[in-house]
């Protein structure tokens, strides 16, 4: 249905490739297409340092406003729901024969025709890729400052402002890194930290045993506040499971052929990726849960308080995990900033035109803290919890199960014509209400309270 993009990343034997010399030289250049030799397990890392965010410390939080049952169906029905679309984004890869879909906006415009596929897609990617650059500049400066004041209580304070600035320089290294499989290097080293901070929460509770009193009942006293709550850890559960928006991405830096797709190392990846998630978050929720009850902080390591150097540690394990996961989710956004430079404006693909607009992207994402403009960064943490996902589109306090653009992409049903206007119908009848309520969300007063612990910030303030 629809027209379909340019198949620039199709694989066809070399004979029946009709790209001309410029367009592969191009291709070969760009960040997502420039190198094809991945291995299954770069898959695997490469998921879970998307994936495994530091929101796993407000999974106790979650647990003690849903509750035993309510509790643990959600974080099962969760993994195997996230699992399940993002076995359907491995398999639509190559659904067409002969051709990959590297990128998310090529499969959008694979179902929803080659202009507006842009239009639906990449503006919401681009929000939540960026919004979650921002937003982990931010964490990995506040968690470099709450190590330093851990560690050196008699120092000088220092403004965070430095620390942010300290964080982004790792990145302006970094991000001259060509493509993904280039910062696999420090996308294992986040995913081994991923894995270090999710058992330090886990075991140390475990260590300190069950508090005197520990009580299993729920915060709120009166109905509504049992329901709001009830919804707000839904969204905090969905907030956990994260990184489908990149795994095309992924996908496309593993060799594929007509006999030996793509598929096959890519899905071996994302099961050793989605064990690793549940060796991090079940324990993390459950024994967080058990020993501290509903007593337990929306960031387990506040509730814990000592030892000092563990919760150093801890802090100091964030900021190597959210240096990769920016590597991550940037990635892409280069890509998309490139292409449109050397395809659309005639740049030469240079080193140097590389080097150029990385360095302003990093340094206008440093400034929008630096120069103190929080109506941006702020209102990143919503747009964080808005996913361009296969499984959800949530937002705090409200979670909206919602399949608007990820379930279209995905169902084969949707890529024949005759269910075109039908999808049409229903992403136009249902985006007022979920604007609605993400504006909703940005003026809750609980989205500062706990969204910055969720998200990585170990310092126990905000």
């Amino acid at each position: 249905m629809g027209t379909q993009g340019p198949a620039y990343s199709d694989y066809v034997p070399n004979n029946d490739d009709t790209r001309t010399a410029k367009e592969k030289a191009i291709d070969d250049w760009l960040p997502i297409t420039s190198s094809r030799n991945a291995k299954w397990w770069y898959s695997a890392f490469h998921n879970v340092t998307a994936m495994v965010g530091a929101g796993v410390l407000g999974l106790p939080y979650a647990m003690a406003e849903l509750g035993w049952g309510p509790g643990v169906a959600v974080l099962v029905i969760s993994w195997v729901v996230t699992l399940y679309t993002l076995w359907q984004m491995v398999e639509m890869h190559e659904m067409v024969p002969g051709r990959r879909f590297d990128r998310y906006h090529e499969l959008g415009q694979y179902a929803f025709g080659e202009k507006l596929g842009l239009y639906i897609v990449v503006p919401q990617q681009l929000v939540v890729e960026v919004g979650v650059n921002i937003v982990y500049m931010v964490t990995g400066g506040k968690s470099l400052q709450k190590f330093h004041n851990l560690v050196c209580e008699d120092c000088k304070d220092i403004k965070l402002t430095y620390f942010i600035a300290i964080f982004a320089s790792a990145h302006f290294v970094l991000s001259h890194l060509p493509n993904f499989n280039s910062i696999s290097g420090v996308s294992l080293a986040a995913a081994v930290m991923s894995l270090s901070y999710s058992t330090i929460a886990w075991a140390a509770s475990a260590k300190k045993g069950v508090q005197p009193n520990v009580d299993y009942s729920y915060k709120a006293t009166t109905t509504i506040g049992k329901v709001f709550n009830f919804f707000s850890a839904l969204g905090d559960v969905a907030f956990a499971y994260a990184g489908h928006n990149v795994v095309l991405e992924i996908q496309a830096t593993i060799p594929s052929t007509p006999e030996k797709p793509s598929k096959g190392p890519m899905w071996k990846g994302v099961i050793v990726a989605y064990i690793v998630v549940a060796l991090c978050y079940f324990p993390v929720a459950l024994i967080g849960y058990y020993i501290f009850g509903n007593k337990v902080d929306d960031n387990i390591l506040i509730t814990l308080e000592k030892p000092t150097w563990l919760i150093a540690m801890a802090n100091l394990f964030v900021v190597v995990h959210v240096i990769g996961s920016y590597q991550i989710y940037a990635m892409p956004v280069f890509d998309m900033i490139e292409t449109v430079l050397v395809k659309k404006m005639n740049f030469k693909p240079t080193w140097s035109l590389r080097f150029i607009t990385r360095n302003i992207y990093v340094g206008n994402i440093h400034n929008v803290y630096r120069h103190d403009l929080p109506f941006l960064w702020r209102p990143s943490i919503v747009f964080w919890r808005i996913r361009v996902c296969p499984n959800h589109i949530l937002c705090k306090k409200t979670i909206r199960v919602s399949f608007v653009i990820g379930m279209f992409v995905q169902d084969e049903w949707f890529l024949r014509k005759d269910d075109t206007m039908f999808a049409y119908s229903v992403i136009i009848l249902l985006s007022p209400f979920l604007f609605c309520s993400c504006l909703a969300s940005c003026g809750s007063p609980s989205i500062n309270r706990g969204s910055s612990a969720r998200l990585g910030v170990l310092t126990g303030y905000d």
